[in-house]
């Protein structure tokens, strides 16, 4: 909670967040990787497959300094130890993933990165995604999103048949149907399949037009889902949910796109349902 004394004018210094949101990533990415391929020590969450490390602790608690020390007493959503895990619905907010992509990163793949988004009244104004393995820092404002500072813009095939689409999250054991069902429609729909292992990277990627859309049936985390919605939308995508409604927070399902194969994302998303 804020200081009783302290009154936050959100608006006017909305401008201000996705700055912060960059610094905040962008040192809880450096600080991670120190220990990148270091042969750091796992312990296990809410099954064998959901591994923490203390380089994600660590690196979570660089990201909130970050923050408090330019918005004191902010609510921070964040995925590791105490951190609140729900999404305030009015004023301001900072959500935090600090090691997107565990498995990754504890098996030495590149493919991580540490997410922040900054939000008012449950909305994004700010978002960075920190790949810093991969020396990639995709960021957005309230105007567009960008690449190591240079504008991107999502892809631009309008032919299911000519489009690469990733499924965004991990199916628990227990809905392995659903998941064979998602990878069966998407290789039968589209050209190909992308599976990166982390959602925050495979949604900057979409932002970057490197890959043309994504899909879950699933309610994802925030931590997990926020800061890439926004890059997605300020590069001028299309991200709904299953039904194909505005994507928030707490929706179920995420469909993002170019916009152009939209149509044909949200009836694969349906489709793992029917199959189901």
């Amino acid at each position: 909670m804020l200081p009783n004394n302290q009154v936050v004018n959100t608006n006017a210094d909305a401008e201000g967040r996705p700055a912060v949101a960059e610094r905040a990533a962008t040192a809880g990415a450096e600080l991670a990787l120190e220990s990148f391929r270091t042969g750091i020590a796992t312990e296990t969450k809410s099954g064998k497959t959901d591994v923490v490390t203390q380089a994600d602790r660590d690196a979570q608690t660089e990201v909130i300094d970050v923050i408090e020390a330019a918005y004191p007493g902010e609510p921070v959503v964040g995925e590791e130890d105490d951190a609140r895990k729900t999404v305030p619905e009015e004023g301001p907010a900072w959500i935090v993933d600090p090691i997107d992509g565990t498995n990754n990163f504890v098996n030495g793949l590149r493919t991580w990165g540490t997410a922040v988004a900054a939000v008012i009244d449950g909305e994004p104004v700010g978002a960075a995604v920190v790949l810093p393995a991969l020396g990639d820092s995709y960021t957005a404002d309230r105007e567009a999103a960008y690449l190591n500072g240079e504008l991107i813009h999502v892809s631009d095939p309008t032919d299911p048949e000519l489009a690469t689409v990733s499924p965004l999250m991990w199916w628990a054991f227990d809905r392995r149907d659903e998941y064979a069902a998602a990878t069966r429609e998407i290789v039968t729909r589209f050209d190909d399949l992308r599976r990166l292992g982390s959602a925050q990277a495979t949604l900057a990627l979409v932002a970057a037009g490197s890959l043309d859309g994504g899909l879950t049936n699933l309610q994802a985390p925030p931590w997990d889902s926020v800061a890439g919605v926004h890059l997605v939308r300020q590069a001028g995508g299309e991200v709904t949910d299953r039904n194909g409604d505005r994507w928030r927070h707490d929706s179920t399902g995420i469909v993002v796109s170019n916009g152009e194969l939209h149509d044909s994302l949200l009836a694969a998303t349906r489709g793992i349902d029917d199959a189901t």
